[in-house]
């Protein structure tokens, strides 16, 4: 196969294509067809940067063939040769054989080859694009598996650290070392929730979504299963209203990762000021979808910061707690269902999250 840049013209009159191989043969690698199914049988057994096609041929026209290329060859630099005349055909090659140029008949050498010289920049220039693309989705694809498979790697030792904490409390401590305890369980339990949400971003990434029947009152207790059970949390009440109509099917994994993050976002924001706390959750559910309320009694959210909550890394201000992903991942994860998830909330008196989405029964 030659080296040199390979060129297309496709045209049936053979006076044209004559013309065109002398005016470029020295420079680069000429081949023409004067019907379709040659045109293409070239492109398939040659390197073919550029494509010219006349647009005006007996079986299939200029805009048809660059239309019926384009699937196969996306990349080669597209030019169609028409007349003053045939504007809609220009914009036809536009819109559906998607050129990068026309030149008119009956062309000008040096315009010609001006035209093919930018055609040539192009192909370069959108070849050096998709390598350039292709490296950087490698190196996010590397960088993805190297964070997974580190935050999966933290969880064994970081469980290890949390129960010779416990184990280490249950001995008794003074005072002061208990409150150093205390600090490293809090820092332990953010650096296990942050491996967690990493984990739970990857797989909400590259597994399939299940349609299997969904247990709502199943998963709401599994979630507040772990904050009942803890003597910190005693100050806070765990509520729950289901209200079902008919089976419901989606993705249990996905559902529960949202529910996590967003009780879990209730508890960290509680405020202890107040004498007692709540999380309700609510849920609505029918034949078309399931309407999903967590609501809290909290700190709120200001006006200013509550357009950003659902960003990578949002943090509330008002608490220095959490990873700052647990929202964006729920909302990651809402849209893999098929579907939304909003917000409102008023400083000093709470907020509300809801999510909606379909049945696939």
């Amino acid at each position: 196969m030659s080296d040199r840049i390979g060129i297309l013209y496709l045209d049936d009159e053979e006076q044209n294509l004559l013309s065109f191989q002398a005016l470029f043969r020295r420079d680069y690698d000429i081949h023409t067809a004067t019907n379709a199914p040659d045109a293409v049988q070239i492109l398939n057994t040659q390197d073919i940067q550029i494509i010219f096609s006349d647009q005006k041929m007996p079986e299939v026209s200029g805009v048809e063939f660059f239309e019926m290329i384009l699937h196969d060859f996306p990349h080669a630099v597209r030019i169609l040769i028409t007349g003053y005349a045939d504007i809609e055909a220009v914009i036809d090659a536009i819109n559906k054989g998607q050129v990068y140029r026309y030149v008119t008949k009956p062309w000008d050498p040096n315009e010609l080859k001006i035209c093919v010289e930018n055609a040539l920049e192009k192909f370069r220039r959108d070849k050096e694009l998709i390598e350039k693309n292709t490296r950087l989705a490698e190196a996010n694809a590397e960088l993805e598996k190297f964070v997974y498979s580190a935050s999966h790697d933290l969880r064994a030792p970081v469980a290890s650290i949390m129960g010779v904490l416990k184990v280490a409390k249950m001995e008794g401590i003074d005072g002061k070392t208990a409150g150093y305890f205390d600090m490293i369980e809090k820092s332990t339990a953010r650096l296990n929730e942050f491996a967690t949400n990493i984990i739970n971003y990857f797989q909400n990434d590259h597994s399939e979504t299940l349609h299997e029947e969904i247990s709502f009152d199943a998963i709401i207790d599994e979630v507040f299963d772990k904050y009942q059970r803890q003597p910190e949390y005693q100050f806070i009440t765990f509520r729950k209203d289901v209200a079902a109509n008919s089976t419901f099917h989606s993705d249990t994994y996905r559902i529960r990762m949202i529910l996590n993050n967003l009780v879990s976002n209730a508890v960290k924001f509680c405020d202890n000021k107040k004498p007692q706390c709540f999380v309700d959750v609510s849920v609505v559910q029918n034949k078309e979808k399931a309407v999903v309320r967590v609501t809290d009694n909290g700190i709120g959210i200001s006006p200013q910061v509550l357009p950003t909550i659902f960003e990578m890394l949002f943090s509330n201000s008002d608490k220095n707690v959490g990873s700052g992903v647990g929202l964006y991942i729920a909302k990651k994860a809402t849209k893999k269902l098929g579907g939304t998830i909003s917000a409102s909330s008023e400083q000093g008196k709470g907020s509300r999250f809801t999510f909606e989405i379909p049945n696939k029964a």
